[in-house]
C-alpha cells in the first residue's frame, strides 16, 4: 500500500490555503443544509456573476456549428456573433475538438498582441506569447524555466497569492519574501527589496527573479507607475527576471487610479535588458470565465532561443484547451462600435465593473468601523485583506517565540478564528497566514465577489461574530 511518505517531499510541502481544510469544511456544512457564502476565491461565476452574452453565443456556436446553418440563427444571435464564429471557424477549421499549435492557435496570438499595442501604445510580437490554460499555467511555466539549482530563489511579495509559495515547494525553489507596507497602501520601496535581496543572499539564497501582483492579490492595492518603474530598476540592478501578474488589470476602482502594465513602462524606460513575463486571465476582469482557464503568457527582452525552450515547454501539455483560447481571442477582441452585440456588451461589462466598485466600497467602509479591525476600501481587484485584532491568550508570552513559533503561533489563531467565523455565520474566507502576513499580526483574506445584499449580511454579520469572538477570549484571560 502506498503510502504518504513515499510521495514526493516537494508535494508534501506544498500548501494551498484557497481551497484548504477551512474550504473543506465549509463543503461539508453545505453538504448538511448550512447556507455558507463562499470568500474564499475568486470565482465570480461561482458567486452569481452572470456570462458575458458575447463570449457564450460564440462558444456555443463554435462548439455546435451545425447551428450556423439553421434558418433561425440570425434571429438566436447578433449578426456579428454568427460572422465572427464564421470567421473562426474559417481560419481554424479543426474546430474545438483537436490540438492546436502548442503555443496557440497564430490568429489568436496574433489578437493578443495587438490587445496589448492598444493597451499600451507600444509593439508586441505574437511569437512571443503563448496561449495558456489560465495564468496559473503561464507562471509555473516561468518558475520551472528559471529554477536551475536547489539555491535558486524567487522574490515573492507577502502577503502574496499561495500559487507562487506553492509552486516553489513543487519546484524545490526557496520562497524569498518582500513585505507589502500596510501603513502606505501595500506599495514596496527599494529599502525593503534590498534588505530582502540581501538577506536572501546572506543565507544562502540566489535570487533569480522577482513577482510583482498588480493590482494586488490579496490586498486589493495597485501599484502607480512610478512604484513600477522602481521595480523595473531594481531588478536591473539586481540581474533579476521579473514575472509579473496582471491578470485583475481591468479590476480598478479608486479614482484617480489606473493600471500601468511593466511592459509599458519598460518601452517608457528604453529598458530592453530586464527579462519580463506577463500573464493574464479571462478568468478575472470583469468575464470571470474561471471554468474556461483561459489565457497567456508574454515574454519580453528574450531571445529567441530562450523563446523557443518555452514552446518546447507547452508542447510538452501539447497546448492549452481549445475553449480557453477562443475566450482568451474574445477577450483581446470584443465586440467594437457599430457590432449588433455592442451595445449588450458594454452593459453588461459595466455593470459587472460598476457592482464591483460598490462592493468594495460597501465592504472597505462596513470593516473599517467594525471595532478592531482595519480595512482601506480596495482600490482594485477581487480581495481585500482584513486586518484584525485579538487579545493576549492568557499563559502565552508570544514575545519569547521563535520567529518559527510564532509564526505558527499566529497562523493557529488566524485559522482558529476563520474556522469559528465559518462554524457560526457560514461565511468562508482564508486566514492571512495562507497568504503571509507581517509577524505579530492577524488578517483574514475576502473576496466582495457576492450579490451586494449578501456582501451587506457579511458586514453585519462580521462585526457580531468579532465583538462577541473577542469578547469571549476577553473573559477567558480574566479568569
Amino acid at each position: 500500500m502506498l503510502s504518504r511518505d513515499q510521495l514526493n517531499p516537494n508535494l508534501l510541502r506544498a500548501e494551498y490555503a484557497v481551497r484548504g481544510p477551512i474550504v473543506q469544511r465549509a463543503q461539508e456544512l453545505e453538504e448538511q443544509g448550512r447556507k455558507v457564502i463562499y470568500c474564499n476565491i475568486g470565482n465570480p461565476q461561482a458567486l452569481k456573476q452572470r456570462p458575458l452574452s458575447y463570449i457564450r453565443q460564440t462558444l456555443s456556436l463554435l462548439e455546435y456549428p451545425e447551428l450556423l446553418n439553421h434558418p433561425d440563427v440570425l434571429r438566436l444571435y447578433p449578426a456579428d456573433i454568427v460572422k465572427r464564429a464564421a470567421m473562426i471557424l474559417e481560419r481554424h477549421p479543426h474546430g474545438t475538438g483537436a490540438y492546436t499549435q502548442s503555443t496557440g492557435i497564430p490568429f489568436i496570438r496574433e489578437a493578443v498582441a495587438e490587445f496589448i499595442t492598444r493597451r499600451d501604445r507600444i509593439p508586441a510580437d505574437r511569437n512571443h506569447i503563448i496561449l495558456t490554460d489560465g495564468a496559473s499555467k503561464g507562471a509555473q511555466a516561468v518558475l520551472l524555466a528559471l529554477l536551475r539549482h536547489p539555491e535558486d530563489g524567487v522574490m515573492i511579495p507577502i502577503p502574496q497569492y499561495p500559487l507562487y509559495s506553492a509552486s516553489l515547494a513543487l519546484y524545490g525553489g526557496r520562497q524569498v519574501g518582500y513585505f507589502l507596507d500596510e501603513r502606505k497602501r501595500w506599495q514596496l520601496s527599494d529599502e525593503i527589496l534590498e534588505s530582502s535581496f540581501s538577506e536572501a543572499a546572506a543565507r544562502g539564497t540566489n535570487p533569480v527573479a522577482l513577482v510583482v501582483i498588480n493590482p494586488g492579490n490579496p490586498t486589493g492595492s495597485v501599484l502607480p507607475a512610478e512604484n513600477v518603474g522602481k521595480i523595473i530598476r531594481f531588478a536591473k540592478r539586481r540581474g533579476l527576471a521579473l514575472l509579473a501578474d496582471e491578470v485583475y488589470q481591468e479590476n480598478v476602482y479608486a479614482q484617480g487610479k489606473s493600471f500601468f502594465s511593466f511592459a509599458r513602462a519598460m518601452d517608457e524606460m528604453g529598458e530592453s535588458t530586464v527579462p519580463l513575463f506577463s500573464i493574464n486571465s479571462v478568468s478575472k476582469g470583469f468575464l470571470g470565465e474561471c471554468g474556461h482557464r483561459g489565457g497567456y503568457l508574454e515574454l519580453r527582452n528574450v531571445p529567441d532561443d530562450v523563446m523557443a525552450e518555452f514552446a518546447k515547454l507547452q508542447s510538452i501539455s501539447l497546448c492549452a484547451n481549445v475553449d480557453g483560447q477562443i475566450a482568451t481571442y474574445l477577450m483581446a477582441a470584443p465586440p467594437s462600435p457599430g457590432d449588433e452585440s455592442y451595445e449588450t456588451f458594454l452593459k453588461e461589462r459595466d455593470g459587472i465593473l460598476s457592482a464591483l466598485k460598490s462592493k468594495a466600497e460597501i465592504l472597505g467602509r462596513g470593516i473599517g468601523q467594525i471595532p478592531g479591525m482595519s480595512l482601506d476600501v480596495p482600490e482594485g481587484a477581487m480581495y481585500a485583506f482584513v486586518r484584525f485584532e485579538l487579545p493576549d491568550e492568557p499563559g502565552v508570552d508570544a514575545a519569547s517565540f521563535t520567529p518559527e513559533e510564532k509564526t505558527a503561533y499566529e497562523a493557529g489563531r488566524d485559522t482558529a478564528y476563520c474556522l469559528a467565523l465559518l462554524e457560526e455565520t457560514g461565511i468562508c474566507v482564508v486566514p492571512g497566514s495562507g497568504f503571509g502576513q507581517e509577524p505579530g499580526t492577524l488578517h483574514f483574506r475576502t473576496t466582495f465577489l457576492p450579490p451586494q445584499d449578501e456582501i451587506e449580511q457579511l458586514v453585519g454579520a462580521l462585526k457580531a461574530f468579532h465583538i462577541r469572538y473577542v469578547r469571549e477570549l476577553t473573559t477567558v484571560r480574566a479568569w
